[in-house]
């Protein structure tokens, strides 16, 4: 058991912000919760008579008889509730000095104050849920963005865990028919002749794309880090506050204007990201401008994403050609999309620009009009990698943890494929990384995991849940 998580003890924790609002919630779980939030309620013989999934009205009175507030409670009874225990919510007025002296006094009456996600981390420990379902309760809270939030619902869903139990369902398939030929054999066969490997393929497959998802899945949980860059006067600031749908940056004609780099959320799709609006690239004499363009290029190395404006009215100019070598001389894993500016003044505009052998995608916008800003938005998340289909097939993994895991899983499998090849090589050996690889995928869902994974995977969650 993981330190600090004692199972039905009981326990409870502010479920809201402690700002002032219209409702506050506080939670509670346990052994006894019902009896324990009575010793507190104006009508303990309701709560205590409730029907389960049902809501009692009453007031939360103190031990002296003290009408604290009105509220209602909501009564769910083991093993149908979140955590599988007795719960009680408390639906209260949101002002903080109400919701703090209720859970004062829960704590006074025989409450423990509740660990960070300790309310799921019971609900896994009872069954009502797995660990790719508990990570993603602390994704959709986390999520920033609509996108974002629906890749978290569908792993919340159980799809990731139905498609997991469906692999491991092909390797308990393939290692049965594995330990049968090992126990029970003919005749002196060989790997070749007894060992049919077509379900192992097709879980290679699965695992390969499985893992595979991650690269995006991550972008939707962190966010990209995207950099506009470009010569003085470009545009750059005009096409900031486009993307940002609120004037945030200074627009003016006069260069060197953006002296040092602002940054803000936005969403490209759907796709979260921290949009940094850099100081023009020139050569200059003035001390605070220089340092506002060094900055630009220190950040130039932590970005993932380049985008560099290009005035239309000027075109490309050696300069221009000077800064994109030397960044991707510098930084040849940075994209890098050319975004040609003001383009109400041109057309025709290539698709990739070509500068010494290097390729850059091409891209035309106007930021005062706000043309080709759809097309800016999936050439950035074509070339970071994020899906563009609304509707997945496939849930993608949901954790660092579970990448690891998968990656495991999919390498035992591989080792598996080659040994069989190999006619000199027992079945046992098969069966070892079969075996190998269902533990991996039990870390996943939590079938298999040590304490101090679930240590790592709880202590995330805010305090509440």
């Amino acid at each position: 058991m993981i330190a600090g998580y004692t199972p039905d003890e009981p326990i409870a924790a502010i479920a809201t912000a402690l700002v002032p609002s219209a409702l506050g919630i506080i939670r509670t779980s346990g052994a006894g919760a019902l009896h324990l939030v009575g010793k507190l309620f104006s009508r303990p013989a309701a709560l205590l008579s409730a029907r389960p999934s049902s809501l009692v009205y009453g007031w939360i009175c103190s031990p002296s008889g003290e009408h604290v507030d009105e509220v209602l409670l909501g009564v769910f009874c083991a093993p149908k509730s979140f955590t599988g225990e007795d719960m009680v919510e408390i639906y209260c007025h949101g002002g903080t000095a109400v919701v703090l002296k209720i859970y004062q006094l829960l704590l006074q009456t025989g409450f423990r104050e509740a660990k960070r996600g300790e309310f799921t981390f019971r609900a896994f420990v009872n069954g009502k849920t797995d660990l790719t379902r508990a990570e993603a309760v602390h994704e959709i809270i986390d999520s920033k963005t609509d996108e974002a939030r629906s890749h978290a619902a569908d792993r919340l869903s159980g799809r990731l865990y139905q498609e997991l139990a469906l692999i491991k369902k092909r390797l308990v398939h393939t290692l049965a028919a594995l330990e049968a030929e090992i126990e029970y054999p003919e005749d002196e066969e060989t790997i070749a002749d007894a060992f049919d490997a077509s379900e192992l393929i097709l879980v290679q497959e699965e695992l390969s794309r499985m893992c595979a998802s991650w690269t995006s899945e991550k972008l939707y949980q962190d966010g990209a880090r995207v950099i506009l860059c470009g010569k003085t006067n470009a545009g750059k600031s005009s096409l900031f506050n486009t993307l940002l749908k609120e004037e945030r940056a200074i627009v003016s004609d006069i260069h060197g204007t953006t002296r040092d780099w602002l940054e803000c959320g936005v969403s490209f799709g759907g796709l979260p990201a921290r949009l940094f609006d850099t100081a023009g690239l020139r050569e200059t004499e003035d001390i605070i401008e220089r340092k506002g363009v060094e900055r630009t290029e220190s950040l130039a190395g932590a970005a993932d994403l380049m985008l560099y404006v290009i005035d239309s009215h000027i075109g490309i100019t050696d300069d221009d050609r000077r800064f994109l070598l030397a960044f991707a001389a510098e930084y040849p894993a940075l994209p890098i999309l050319l975004v040609y500016n003001k383009n109400d003044a041109v057309s025709d505009i290539p698709a990739v620009y070509e500068i010494n052998g290097h390729s850059f995608p091409f891209v035309s916008v106007s930021a005062k009009l706000g043309t080709g800003i759809d097309t800016l938005t999936a050439e950035v998340r074509k070339l970071l990698g994020a899906c563009n289909e609304t509707v997945r097939e496939h849930p993608g993994l949901g954790s660092r943890r579970q990448r690891r895991a998968a990656g495991e899983a999919l390498d035992s499998i591989s080792h598996a494929l080659q040994i069989a090849q190999d006619h000199s090589l027992p079945l046992d050996a098969v069966v070892q990384d079969i075996e190998d690889a269902l533990d991996f995928l039990g870390e996943i869902t939590g079938a298999v995991t040590p304490d101090d994974i679930l240590d790592t995977v709880f202590s995330q969650f805010c305090l509440g849940k």
